[in-house]
């Protein structure tokens, strides 16, 4: 039984999903936060992928810029 949602496009969504999120941890790691809140928005990006990254998007820690 083969169910498909997306017309077959929902290898390219994940892989998309986890380039934004591994984008999104390595920026957070890199910023100059305090470690606590580096491994709360780590793990909200974790938990909820697409919402995490969102979220973090739009008010997240950046990586240092230099």
């Amino acid at each position: 039984m083969n169910i498909s949602l997306g017309g077959g496009y929902n290898g390219l969504f994940g892989l998309l999903i986890l380039a934004a999120d591994l984008y999104a941890i390595f920026s957070i790691v890199s910023s100059s936060e305090t470690v606590g809140k580096k491994v709360i928005w780590t793990l909200v990006v974790l938990l909820l992928p697409v919402l995490g990254f969102i979220i973090w998007w739009l008010a997240g820690p950046r990586a240092r810029n230099g």
